[in-house]
């Protein structure tokens, strides 16, 4: 991107709103409650004929530096020290406040360009908290109104304006695009002995989620290097699903920091739908789950639910049990750890699991292995002449069973698909074999080619009959 831009602003004023309209999609969370957007949120926004970086920031809230309000703001004092421009909103509508009048005086300090932007212009009554926002000092308000797209075109001219032509449009160098992605599609090779080998460079796509108070976004920062996420002793303070980039060994991850989900009896208020509805979406975009357990009071039944929802998704899961620098007796604990990991997730047989704390940095570099090792496993691919010799010893081993007298043929096995793995097998009467054996199948699996730790789908087809339809010769 040319350039970068913040959105500031008291609460409530359409700073979330304006941001995904530059942005073109519903990523930032719009509620009418003062106060949503705690995190700086960063996005691609186009508009008309600009490309640019926006953030979207919490509101101004004058308060301590030790209480939530005071921290949120300090994350929009980095956003403007980031930022190249300034969107200063402000809403036309209710007219100017104190808060208006001191965050202006401190864009003033901040040297920076500023765009003042009047926001909510469309309503009734709006002529005179737009004429008022001249006395802050910051050039003539541009009116928009953020929900219904009115104004776009003058706050690109603003922008252009307060940047310069220069930045605005940098003349553009002819690249070559190198980052397309050509992969064959599912099932295109899947009668050839050839196994693929793994790309240690693609970039991977993690989620982290967990019960809230967990230590997600402190783990996040602590991969980091740096406060990007706002933390605190306070649980549920994470809203957004907010994603960083960074890079571990030279590979490009991106991580998702998500909302703490609680039990869904307990989630009422709608603004808590709505987070949760945004870490689901966070956990559908990723490729791999980092579930983040709070080692002193492990396996919850919601972190039992928690994995199971990952698993069912199709996800590649790890287990990170933070703060175990709180533990006293680690050996034990651990030992006790993996047992009841074993025993509690059957699902998931051999799923990774690794002590960390995300306050003191123990144990990252393990977790990042883990990861990798999983994502491995989660892209295999198994020839088919393996998974049908497999399958003939497995039948040798342990025959399906005679439903009704007659026992179901396992005809011939292939992989379908990775990331989840999922294999075909063609036999008769599939709705006959139970899921006992299903599972005998899947475990083999797991054992057999080294496939411990993520979700594997097994399909049944029957088999065609080259008879069926032609009438019996006499």
């Amino acid at each position: 991107m040319s350039f970068t831009v913040a959105i500031v602003g008291r609460p409530n004023v359409g700073k979330s709103t304006l941001f995904n309209r530059l942005v073109g999609k519903k990523l930032a969370l719009v509620d009418d409650t003062p106060g949503v957007t705690r995190d700086r949120r960063p996005g691609a926004a186009k508009l008309i004929d600009l490309r640019f970086t926006i953030i979207d920031t919490a509101g101004l809230e004058e308060s301590g530096p030790e209480t939530l309000q005071g921290r949120m703001w300090a994350q929009t004092r980095a956003a403007i020290d980031e930022a190249d421009v300034t969107l200063f909103v402000i809403d036309a509508k209710a007219g100017l406040t104190p808060a208006d009048q001191t965050l202006a005086e401190m864009l003033r300090k901040s040297g920076k360009p500023v765009v003042l932007v009047a926001n909510k212009s469309e309503a009734r009554g709006s002529d005179g908290g737009f004429y008022d926002a001249f006395t802050l000092g910051l050039g003539e308000p541009c009116p928009i109104s953020a929900e219904h797209g009115q104004g776009m075109l003058d706050l690109r001219d603003a922008i252009v304006a307060a940047i310069g032509e220069e930045r605005a449009f940098p003349e553009a160098d002819d690249v070559a695009v190198t980052d397309v992605d050509v992969r064959e599609p599912a099932g295109a090779d899947d009668d050839e002995e050839v196994e693929p080998e793994y790309d240690e460079t693609k970039p991977l796509r993690i989620a982290v989620i967990g019960r809230p108070n967990a230590g997600k976004s402190t783990l996040i920062n602590r991969f980091l290097g740096e406060d990007r996420l706002l933390t605190g002793p306070e649980a549920g303070i994470t809203r957004d699903s907010i994603s960083v980039e960074w890079e571990w060994r030279g590979r490009t991850i991106k991580m998702f920091d998500t909302a703490g989900m609680r039990k869904k009896a307990r989630v009422q208020e709608k603004l808590e739908k709505l987070s949760v509805a945004d870490s689901l979406r966070s956990i559908r975009f990723a490729e791999l789950v980092i579930i983040v357990f709070d080692a002193t009071i492990p396996f919850e039944k919601q972190d039992l639910h928690l994995v199971d929802l990952v698993a069912r998704e199709g996800r590649a899961p790890v287990l990170a049990f933070n703060k175990w620098d709180l533990i006293e007796d680690p050996q034990a604990f651990l030992a006790d750890l993996r047992e009841k990991t074993e025993r509690l997730l059957p699902q998931v047989r051999g799923i990774r699991a690794v002590p960390i704390s995300g306050q003191t940095g123990y144990g990252l570099d393990r977790l990042m292995q883990s990861v990798v090792e999983t994502d491995r496993v989660w892209n295999r691919r198994i020839s088919t002449a393996k998974l049908n010799r497999w399958l003939e010893s497995q039948q040798v081993q342990h025959p399906p069973p005679a439903v009704s007298g007659r026992r179901v043929k396992l005809k011939y096995m292939t992989q379908v698909k990775t990331r989840p793995p999922a294999f075909m097998i063609s036999c008769t009467r599939p709705e006959a074999l139970p899921e006992s054996y299903l599972r005998y199948l899947t475990n083999g699996l797991r054992n057999d080619f080294q496939m411990p730790g993520v979700p594997i789908r097994i399909h049944l087809r029957a088999s065609e009959n080259p008879f069926e339809g032609k009438k019996k010769k006499r």
